[in-house]
């Protein structure tokens, strides 16, 4: 079972995920999200990271720009496009810096589901994610909101993917029993508010995950 804990930004919260066994740290450099940090302390961030574990970077519809500037400063094993990117665009991305790229889809229904198939033999990892709400103060991701599982089984495609949307250590068992899941991310649900992480919500969360195996 991967685990992805996101949204880190202290060096305390980046050290419990890594010790309590998560896989994947997500850095989010999406400035309207509370979660967000730039390049500069993701650097400091990325060298507390120990060997093993990858660094994911978060960005919606990132410019290169931007893309270039997270490279140099963090070097991240994978970018998680978590925007409306194409996927001329995702093949832009994974040729320019030879990493591998983790396309998010944001569902509702089934239909949202199926979608993700037009990334197929491009991203190397998909992850479905709750469709926000059309409230203007959403985020694309990072709400707290669980989507109607049973819409992956539409998914039919051979990429591997990664269930996010409202996980906590009270409900990723369940998550990964209905789904079949090998891959679990969150970020509210190891929080004390947006943007807050807490060590013990963290390690409680890749405990129950594992344990769900």
């Amino acid at each position: 079972m991967d685990v992805k804990i996101c949204g880190l930004k202290t060096r305390e919260a980046v050290e419990a995920a890594a010790a309590s066994g998560a896989s994947h740290i997500g850095l989010n450099f999406f400035p309207p999200s509370p979660r967000s940090i730039t390049p500069e302390a993701a650097a400091d961030l990325v060298a507390h990271v120990p060997d093993g574990v990858k660094v994911v970077a978060l960005v919606v519809d990132a410019d290169d720009a931007l893309l270039q500037a997270i490279w140099d400063a963090a070097h991240p094993d994978i970018f998680q496009l978590h925007g409306t990117e194409s996927p001329d665009r995702v093949r832009e991305i994974k040729a320019r810096f030879g990493v591998s790229v983790m396309k998010a889809i944001r569902v509702a229904d089934a239909a949202d589901a199926r979608s993700a198939e037009a990334y197929d033999g491009i991203a190397d990892l998909i992850l479905f994610d709750a469709k926000p709400p059309k409230d203007k103060d959403k985020l694309p991701g990072g709400n707290g909101l669980i989507f109607d599982w049973m819409a992956l089984k539409a998914y039919k495609g051979t990429t591997p993917w990664m269930l996010a949307g409202g996980l906590d250590a009270s409900n990723v068992a369940e998550a990964i029993r209905v789904t079949g899941a090998k891959a679990v991310d969150t970020a509210s649900g190891a929080e004390d508010a947006q943007g807050e992480k807490n060590p013990d919500r963290i390690r409680a969360f890749v405990s129950a995950a594992l344990q769900a195996q």
